[in-house]
């Protein structure tokens, strides 16, 4: 399987993520912490090329802790420089401009030792739609710049804006790639919010991550579901839909209402800190 679209306003995105990457000296690549490879977008890696970049983990608070550092390990190694946030924790926030200054530092003292009084860094933030690009711009910013929704797709437009004293931000909106070769990512870009929910069947959605607790996560599907396996995906779903009441006229299982459950459930919490990918 493999899931395509190509909206005109990421291909227009994508154009200017190119044409703007020399006014900017170091790029933001914003990942979601529960499928940092798979929110990758492919097609930016190619734009950014050479340029220094800082990968930033969001919604660590959702992921598993331990997961999380396996690939803060993985990143630094590759890119030299990877924070994981929080983007209600402003320490985690400060984390951003501390990494600025590190990237930006070596190039601003050449700079001054030719006796050139450097401008403030500019930076770019890129990432996939609903990563949370916009709530950190905002929290940066310390007043609201951009639009924030938890739907994907919300930002449309680039904009600059000013980070305190530290550096200029170049916002972008969030650009997916045309194709997913591999059915694993859309299934996991599906769980989290990050494509629409149109795109995929919701009940493989959710058969998907009932697999993943299963094989990984079997004490938090205790803990909210009342059972830890399941070998017949009907069984389990039946199950899920008595315990939580999502029931038709006779006590039928309505099993498009349990998709939903499953999917609200993990996209709010519910279910605790969950990865959906090692590095």
């Amino acid at each position: 399987m493999s899931i395509q679209w190509y909206p005109g306003h990421m291909a227009k995105a994508r154009r200017e993520v190119k044409e703007n990457l020399k006014l900017v000296d170091f790029v933001i690549e914003l990942v979601d912490a529960r499928a940092p490879a798979s929110s990758q977008n492919p097609m930016l890696q190619e734009e950014i090329q050479n340029k220094p970049k800082l990968v930033v983990m969001m919604k660590k608070d959702l992921a598993d802790p331990e997961v999380t550092k396996e690939w803060l390990d993985y990143f630094q190694s590759q890119f030299s420089y990877a924070i994981a946030i929080d983007v209600n924790n402003k320490k985690d926030v400060q984390q951003i401009a501390q990494a600025a200054r590190q990237i930006t530092q070596e190039k601003l003292d050449k700079q001054r030792a030719k006796g050139i009084n450097p401008r403030n860094p500019r930076a770019m933030i890129v990432g996939i739609p609903n990563v949370g690009k916009s709530s950190l711009i905002n929290r940066l910013a310390h007043k609201k710049k951009a639009e924030t929704g938890d739907k994907p797709g919300v930002t449309k437009k680039q904009q600059w804006i000013k980070v305190k004293n530290e550096f200029e931000l170049l916002d972008t909106p969030g650009i997916l790639w045309p194709k997913f070769e591999d059915e694993a990512i859309g299934f996991r870009l599906a769980s989290i919010g990050t494509i629409k929910d149109q795109i995929l069947p919701q009940d493989e959605v959710a058969i998907y991550i009932l697999n993943l607790l299963k094989d990984h996560y079997p004490d938090l599907m205790e803990a909210r579901f009342g059972f830890s396996d399941f070998e017949d995906v009907v069984e389990a779903f039946d199950k899920i839909g008595k315990r939580r009441g999502a029931l038709e006229g006779g006590g039928v299982v309505n099993y498009e209402k349990v998709a939903e459950i499953i999917i609200h459930d993990l996209r709010n919490d519910r279910l605790g800190r969950i990865s959906f990918e090692r590095p």
